[in-house]
């Protein structure tokens, strides 16, 4: 290489020193080279990438790389310069030399922590190009950068020969290793510059798409968060923010279940670091505290983290109570709702206090929505009512109980020691601000739908809907057309909000659902106990049916029963969502005769429940759903008129599972004893009951419309299992139930002759009980 004029030896490249040709031409200042180097320091700079490129073995690649990175600092090399040095060296040399490094060997003269200051210095070059940091190569070298931060400067073989093997492999290596011998370096404090090239490399991969996803697999939480708990260089500066933003994206759920202890400790340190802070200091630091805070309901047995929680409260007390400007209040409030969402009220503070900061989230509320028609909502501001949206829920669900809002007599705390007088005024303020979410959701226009924010409002407002929907009812009311055509404008766009996914991760909103991601039905969702409760009112009903609402939850029913359909044994999830929405057309299906047996979307419900039904009685984990099927079913059918049409096969196989599911909530009694609730329905009878019971009247119903199900009643023998299970007390466990028994056993017998006789032959019997708890049906059998 002599002969091109810029022969390097390896032996003079190690010495610490920069080229002697460009002293003298410092004073020359830059011109306008990307770089900023001066003409003189460019002319060196090419004829090093020149003998780069025309290098013949390791040694001369290392000492050409060792004063192009002296010459000009990696951050500063132009995309062009990158690109000639990864044409002429690509990512095997990088990854050897840090594999080299780890395992040892002097064949080229340099030490490893040469070794390793230029291998990362080239990988951090090389990441700053976009195209680069997705190179499976470049990927192979986290673990290896991870251990160095995590670590510091001491390597030994124990450590990183499984890292080593690993990046090397990666690299493909075929040709001659720097060197070969192992050393372990003896300094005790990691360098800053290589620091720094390392977190450039993880900053780097992190803002890939997959980035995250990237670090989580090669171990970057936990060796991020041990190098914070060891204080390695640059841990704090530049570890902790990247950790923070690993946390604060999709992986949170999975990097919390995978080092939940690790991750502990460090939010010890990260808290302690917060409640030693000066008030200041503290209102500086809030930012930072919710990304390190785990999901909720991860962790939420630890002692430990109830205990940090508690230190994070003292400390944020003073500040809420305190003057702070706009800005500072923002960061509390977000970090309060963090708080509450992990345990509630629990450690918060005293009544006072609780009141005091639901005011303030209140009033942050009022002030920011209050705005004139137009007026933009900035992104902090978005997220600091976002926050206040959370305080508001959990002072709805904690500090009063379900329906009892319309009457402060009868109002339970959840906050130890709140007075009467302290619960009516945090209604009030709930109301006032609930009323200014009303008034911002009535300026919204339909360009407007994909707004995050927008539905972070009109989540908090189905939550507030979801418990009252007395107060504020005639403005509820006039809202109903927005609350439809918004959530139906969701549900029918379909797919997967991503947007609104990475919004809802940034403002710290959590997400409940099975694949982490918040699909664009959640709308609908929020809505249907709002809409369970309005479909019982005569006034909101008639908006919603002017609004076809009943074909809405036709459709979002449909489309739950299709995913159900397909899960079996322990893949069986429970979808409450599903038995809201057969509650909300239950009210319709009793409320509204007329429009059930003219609307063609009823026709749909009930051929899709008739298959639904039978399918249902073989998953036990959705006993609740499959009541609220049969019972909508039933209440369906009892309205039909009296035909004489062959009987489908898809009706005969409804009422034939119907008869089977009433009948397996029971079952006998010891000896003289009423009969009981199966062990199957005990579970769930506190919420079925009253379903079972509906359900039992309603067959009454379609025995008088449809007389040939009295048929189908004797075929299947359910008279003669009935009374058998109801043994020689003839009694159900409560009267409620004993009573919606009788009905339909009246109706039964009225209905049909033959009927009537089986049952008066099936008392005489010993075994099958007697009429003492069955008055009316008595009275019927002696006509």
């Amino acid at each position: 290489m002599a002969e091109n004029g810029c022969h390097l030896n390896p032996e003079e490249a190690s010495t610490p020193q920069h080229p002697p040709s460009t002293e003298p031409d410092a004073a020359e200042g830059c011109s306008s080279d990307p770089s900023g180097l001066s003409p003189s320091q460019r002319e060196v700079l090419e004829r090093c990438l020149h003998a780069l490129t025309h290098a013949k073995n390791d040694s001369h690649i290392l000492a050409a790389l060792l004063l192009i990175t002296r010459l000009c600092p990696a951050g500063q090399l132009d995309t062009g310069t990158l690109h000639r040095i990864f044409e002429a060296v690509g990512f095997n040399l990088p990854a050897r030399l840090l594999v080299t490094a780890f395992r040892g060997g002097d064949s080229s003269g340099l030490p490893p922590e040469e070794l390793i200051s230029l291998g990362t210095a080239l990988l951090a070059a090389l990441s700053t190009d976009a195209s680069m940091v997705a190179h499976p190569q470049l990927l192979s070298t986290v673990p290896l950068i991870l251990s160095i931060i995590e670590n510091g400067p001491t390597w030994t073989d124990k450590q990183t020969q499984t890292l080593g093997n690993e990046a090397q492999s990666s690299s493909g290596s075929q040709t001659e290793s720097p060197t070969d011998s192992q050393t372990t370096s003896s300094t005790s404090t990691l360098d800053e510059a290589l620091a720094c090239d390392c977190y450039q490399v993880l900053n780097a991969v992190c803002a890939l798409p997959q980035g995250p996803e990237q670090l989580l697999t090669r171990g970057a939480v936990l060796a991020l968060c041990r190098a914070v708990l060891k204080k390695q260089t640059l841990s704090y500066e530049k570890g902790l923010p990247l950790l923070g933003h690993l946390l604060s994206s999709s992986i949170r759920p999975r990097a919390w279940a995978k080092h939940s202890l690790d991750l502990l400790s460090l939010l010890g340190t990260v808290s302690q670091n917060f409640c030693r802070a000066s008030d200041q200091d503290r209102l500086e630091m809030c930012s930072q505290i919710p990304q390190f805070l785990p999901p909720p309901g991860v962790e939420s047995e630890s002692q430990v983290l109830k205990e940090i929680v508690g230190n994070l409260w003292a400390s944020l007390r003073p500040l809420i109570q305190g003057k702070l400007s706009q800005e500072h209040l923002g960061l509390v409030l977000v970090i309060s709702a963090c708080l509450l969402d992990l345990y509630g009220w629990e450690s918060t503070g005293p009544p006072k206090f609780c009141c005091l900061l639901v005011n303030r989230a209140c009033v942050e509320v009022r002030m920011g929505l209050e705005e004139p028609p137009g007026t933009e909502i900035k992104p902090q501001l978005q997220h600091t009512l976002t926050a206040c949206y959370r305080i508001m829920e959990a002072a709805m669900e904690q500090a009063c109980s379900q329906g009892a809002v319309s009457n402060p007599a009868q109002i339970q705390t959840a906050i130890t020691g709140l007075s009467l007088q302290q619960s009516r005024q945090v209604l009030r303020v709930l109301e006032e601000a609930f009323s200014a979410e009303i008034y911002y959701l009535k300026q919204v226009e339909k360009t407007d739908y994909d707004d995050p924010f927008l539905f972070a409002t009109f989540r908090s407002l189905c939550a507030w809907l979801a418990e009252e929907t007395s107060c504020l009812k005639e403005d509820v009311i006039d809202l109903l057309p927005f609350l439809i055509g918004y959530a139906k404008s969701h549900f029918k766009g379909g797919g997967k909000g991503k947007g609104l996914a990475d919004w809802m991760s940034k403002m710290s909103i959590s997400n409940s659902s099975e694949d982490g991601t918040w699909s664009r039905e959640a709308a609908l969702r929020y809505l249907l106990p709002a809409l369970c409760h309005l479909s019982a009112e005569d006034g909101p009903r008639g908006v919603l049916l002017s609004l076809d609402t009943p074909a809405l939850l036709v459709d979002f029913l449909s489309k739950g029963w299709a995913s159900l359909r397909g899960q079996s044994g322990k893949t069986v999830t429970r979808d409450p969502s599903l038995e809201t929405a057969c509650s909300a057309l239950l009210n319709f299906a009793i409320t509204e005769p007329e429009r059930v047996r003219t609307d063609p979307c009823f026709v749909a419900l009930e051929n899709m429940l008739s298959e639904a039904l039978p399918v249902l009685l073989h998953k036990p984990r959705l006993l609740v759903l499959t009541a609220s099927c049969c019972t909508l079913g039933l209440m369906i059918g009892r309205l039909k008129s009296t035909s004489t049409d062959p009987v489908e096969p898809a009706q005969r196989r409804f009422f034939s599972s119907v008869l089977s599911f009433l009948l397996s909530a029971v079952q006998s009694g010891q000896a003289s004893k009423p009969a009981r609730i199966s062990a199957l329905w005990e579970e769930h009878w506190e919420e079925a009951g009253e379903l079972w019971r509906l359900s039992l009247q309603a067959l009454g119903g379609c025995v008088r419309a449809q007389p040939w199900i009295t048929t189908l009643i004797r075929d299947d023998g359910w008279l003669q299992n009935i009374f058998t299970l109801l043994g020689s007390s003839g009694r159900l466990p409560d009267q409620p139930s004993q009573d919606a028994l009788e009905e339909v056993l009246c109706a039964i017998a009225k209905q049909c002759p033959v009927c009537r006789k089986d049952i008066s032959e099936l008392v005489k019997s010993v075994s099958c009980g007697s009429l003492k708890g069955l008055p009316q049906l008595s009275r019927i059998l002696v006509e």
